[in-house]
């Protein structure tokens, strides 16, 4: 696993994976490597009451029961679609769950005005098409057909970007549960096995992009995945990531609390004055999730790991989180300088500690940047 730049859930987890499977003695729909219940906790970590004789990490954070749904709807015949905002964690729970149920979280299509049909169905390898003609053999299935003909779970990302035609071709796929290949005279009809099922993600952003059609909602369960405000949640959250970002780049840096605290809490500010904003020009372009708080953290703590003095401070953090949100000149900025003024000057009056470093950083970025 260490010469990999990102492992996946499965390589990553496989240890964990490994013995919930030795232990695991509850119902597996279809071709599950794990029960629902062992699923959950894999995705959600142990607890003391559940009695297991070690600890489960936790890896998504969220509320259970949207956890729950998605698992019991892998287990229909529906496919499950993940919407949310940018950044609220849809993708890291799609591929938890693939991993959790089919051992396999890489069967991945990506949804782009540039996706086709082939991209979820099959296209041919030319030369071997010439040589011997069509056939299985001379076939390159998709990703959604590979899971197909295993069992196994098939993640689609990004669903609003792709065209109607691959949405059609979609609907096709989870009502009829086989594809056809009309090329070929004889084993011409793909089939799909139990277990076989799509985990689809969508931007709430995206609405008005390539909307989906009734008919294909209807082959989807929805679950809408919120932008984690919860102040302690989001801190478990960042920590978590955090820690992960840390022990792959070998560093090792201290994340003072008092400046975690300072990152959450200017996140919060920013939401509520975007929640008060009139119109989309006063709002910052950013999503301000979770996702991105962490993005500001890493970028601050490489920063003070190869330019600054292996220590993290408020200033460094300052310059991270403007460097980071600001998208639009010179909205974005305007923002942000008004927010330093309004919010963050009164408050290191006030309150004094790491905030009128952070405050200091804030308005050399900008200044920078202007």
């Amino acid at each position: 696993m260490s010469d990999l730049l990102r492992a996946p859930a499965e390589i990553k987890y496989a240890e964990e994976l490994d013995w919930l499977e030795s232990v695991d003695d509850g119902p597996k729909p279809f071709s599950w490597r794990l029960s629902p219940k062992m699923v959950r906790l894999f995705v959600l970590g142990s607890e003391r009451s559940d009695g297991l004789d070690r600890e489960i990490s936790q890896k998504w954070y969220g509320d259970r029961s949207f956890v729950e749904r998605s698992i019991v709807t892998l287990a229909s015949d529906r496919g499950l679609l993940l919407i949310g905002d940018p950044g609220t964690g849809k993708s890291w729970l799609a591929e938890l769950l693939s991993a959790a149920i089919s051992r396999n979280s890489t069967l991945v299509v990506q949804g782009t005005a540039g996706t086709t049909e082939d991209h979820i169905k099959y296209s041919w390898n030319v030369s071997m098409v010439i040589s011997k003609g069509q056939s299985r053999e001379s076939m390159i299935p998709s990703p959604i057909m590979t899971a197909m003909e295993t069992g196994a779970i098939g993640r689609f990302e990004e669903l609003t970007r792709s065209t109607s035609d691959v949405q059609d071709a979609l609907i096709s796929i989870l009502s009829e549960k086989y594809i056809s290949v009309p090329e070929m005279d004889s084993d011409n009809i793909v089939f799909a096995k139990p277990g076989f099922s799509v985990i689809a993600t969508a931007n709430s952003r995206d609405r008005g992009v390539n909307d989906l059609s009734s008919a294909l909602k209807r082959r989807f369960n929805f679950v809408r995945i919120p932008v984690v405000t919860n102040k302690k949640s989001e801190a478990e959250i960042v920590r978590f990531r955090t820690e992960e970002l840390l022990r792959r780049h070998q560093i090792e840096l201290d994340v003072p609390p008092t400046l975690l605290d300072v990152l959450l809490q200017s996140f919060a500010d920013l939401r509520a004055s975007a929640a008060a904003a009139g119109s989309d020009d006063e709002k910052l372009e950013s999503a301000l999730s979770s996702a991105e708080q962490i993005g500001v953290l890493e970028d601050a703590i490489l920063h003070s790991n190869f330019f600054g003095e292996s220590a993290l401070t408020a200033r460094t953090l300052a310059s991270s989180l403007v460097g980071s949100l600001a998208r639009r000149e010179p909205e974005d900025l305007a923002i942000l300088n008004k927010y330093l003024h309004g919010v963050v000057e009164p408050r290191s009056k006030e309150q004094g500690g790491s905030w009128p470093e952070f405050l200091e950083g804030g308005r050399d970025a900008i200044a920078t940047l202007s």
